[in-house]
């Protein structure tokens, strides 16, 4: 070999040597910074999940539809089956009790003129009926028709007089009927029952020589001695004075404790042990009575 060929030689080792020393060695750093990058790019992917699932996210351009149906999803809804927040804070509060109903206002006095009526009906009971017209007195919050109405059913109760052979009725509204009842204020009924010789003290209801007079406190009010409704202590004032009206003068007593009172007894001034009742038969059609007072 010539002295320039071994010169080239010598010059192409030095030059393979140098570029073997630069190459980097590959120690533990140089390992993790891969491996941490990777972590980095999976957090933040992750982070984008998160706020996917919470729905906070603001959804991509031309991703919409995937990220609505996403949130709505219940199966990856984590408070899916949970109430509302809203719920949650509010504490669960009772039922609101109802506004106890004002106090029925009974007028004390009225013009004393009467609005008849315009309704009849069938005849409640066997026989020759007596006919009857109901009459309201002027400027007090009751229907005349809805009155006659109610009247006619209270007769034609399946425990009441026309209903075993006691009477027999028929509503009218005509000038020819047989007896009137009428509805009046308690100053307008203490004045027609006292023409009769009758004090009923701005409380009671009487019978005339034209038909009944009822007392509009009672109507609308009841009575306090009676065990039932205003509307169920109607069908006692009907049935008492109808009563006397076919012929039943005399007041009956307690027939003994614990026994249904007569319709035909004064229920308003005391049961003297009796139960209180509205009607002149009981359940099995047997006439309810007592002792004559």
């Amino acid at each position: 070999m010539s002295v320039a060929s071994k010169r080239a030689a010598a010059r192409r080792g030095r030059s393979r040597s140098r570029s073997r020393s630069r190459r980097p060695t590959r120690g533990p750093l140089a390992r993790i910074l891969p491996l941490g990058a990777a972590l980095f790019v999976l957090s933040l992917g992750g982070g984008v999940a998160l706020a996917h699932w919470h729905g906070t996210a603001k959804p991509v351009p031309g991703a919409a539809d995937d990220t609505d149906r996403l949130i709505a999803s219940p199966s990856l809804t984590p408070e899916a089956s949970d109430p509302p927040r809203a719920d949650r804070s509010i504490p669960e509060q009772g039922r609101t009790p109802p506004s106890p109903r004002p106090p029925v206002k009974v007028p004390a006095s009225g013009p004393g003129t009467f609005t008849t009526a315009q309704a009849s009906g069938r005849a409640a009971g066997s026989g020759p009926p007596r006919r009857y017209r109901v009459q309201v007195e002027d400027g007090i919050d009751i229907s005349a028709k809805d009155a006659a109405a109610e009247i006619e059913q209270i007769l034609a109760h399946p425990r009441g007089w026309a209903a075993h052979g006691r009477g027999s009725f028929r509503l009218v509204s005509g000038a020819d009927a047989d007896f009137v009842i009428r509805i009046a204020t308690p100053a307008t009924a203490d004045r027609l029952c006292r023409a009769q010789g009758l004090d009923t003290g701005g409380e009671l209801n009487c019978e005339t020589a034209d038909g009944v007079v009822v007392n509009l406190r009672r109507w609308m009010l009841g009575s306090p001695t009676f065990t039932g409704s205003a509307a169920e202590y109607r069908h006692l004032i009907i049935n008492h004075e109808v009563g006397h009206e076919i012929g039943n003068r005399e007041h009956l007593g307690c027939p003994g404790p614990g026994r249904l009172a007569p319709v035909m007894m004064q229920q308003i001034k005391g049961l003297d042990g009796c139960r209180s009742n509205a009607w002149p038969y009981d359940q099995d059609g047997t006439y309810i009575t007592g002792p004559t007072l």
